[in-house]
């Protein structure tokens, strides 16, 4: 592919630069990736060889999360921010298979996720996909796509996977997680899965994080592993869900789950459920 990516590429996609969707897609085995998003996941694998295992821990996250908001929450109607690349068991898959004609709104600016995304999340009148950036929540709430499918006078699922470590400190996202929480109805819940830096819990752990992080502000923007309690605070003023915020294979493991090995990467990648009261 390396020879006629540009060529290959759908419209108004940069070859050039490595997309942080793209990396994960390589990540997940899929195909919507290009030379340069190969280079950084080659990079990663080298700090980290599991890394794969921690994308995989991510999606099996996603669908025992939704399908815990859907079957056992009672939500109806879900908005997944940076929903990255449609891959195998998209939330709408997953929240309509418990609750049939569930509304999903997925949301991200990544060129390359909305041109797939625009063929095979918006598949009816229950999905759409919206182009928006997470650093301006009030745009996302007030859009008429996100209006025409989600009713903020009922519980919402609200889903951040992997989204907010890619925020830089300076850009506030647990302010960003609050504006986004703050119009939900009582009863919404929020998942979130993030990056994670165990500090002196495995130091070992926390000096492969501190490599990860040195190589994402390097090539793919911002990434941040951050402690326990920073991702905590994102849940405040929420009822977490037990277990609680736990690296994303202990959260409610199923019968036919991959169940990711304990390598480097199981302590850097955590995920937590919470309630609004």
């Amino acid at each position: 592919m390396a020879g006629n990516e540009q060529e290959s590429a759908p419209g108004g996609i940069d070859t050039s630069k490595p997309s942080v969707a793209r990396v994960y897609d390589f990540m997940l085995g899929g195909k919507d990736n290009y030379e340069v998003d190969r280079h950084v996941a080659q990079a990663a694998l080298r700090i980290a060889p599991d890394a794969p295992e921690a994308a995989l821990a991510n999606r099996e996250f996603l669908r025992r999360t939704v399908r815990y908001l859907a079957a056992d929450a009672g939500i109806r109607q879900f908005l997944d921010i940076g929903s990255g690349l449609p891959t195998q068991g998209n939330v709408h898959e997953v929240a309509q298979s418990v609750t049939p004609g569930a509304h999903v709104v997925y949301v991200d600016h990544d060129p390359i996720v909305l041109a797939h995304g625009r063929a095979l999340l918006a598949v009816d009148e229950t999905t759409t996909i919206v182009d928006a950036d997470a650093r301006e929540p009030e745009k996302i709430l007030d859009d008429p796509r996100t209006r025409a499918l989600i009713d903020f006078t009922e519980p919402v699922g609200l889903l951040l996977f992997g989204l907010l470590h890619h925020l830089k400190d300076e850009e506030d996202p647990a302010g960003i997680a609050a504006r986004l929480i703050r119009p939900l109805a009582a009863g919404s819940h929020v998942v979130i899965s993030h990056f994670h830096n165990p500090m002196q819990a495995h130091p070992e752990v926390s000096e492969q994080a501190f490599t990860a992080e040195k190589l994402f502000n390097e090539h793919l923007g911002t990434g941040r592993w951050r402690r326990r309690e920073e991702i905590l605070a994102y849940f405040d003023g929420l009822e977490l869900v037990e277990p609680g915020l736990v690296p994303l294979p202990e959260w409610r493991p199923e019968t036919g789950d991959h169940q990711a090995a304990p390598g480097i990467t199981y302590h850097t990648f955590v995920g937590g459920v919470a309630r609004k009261p």
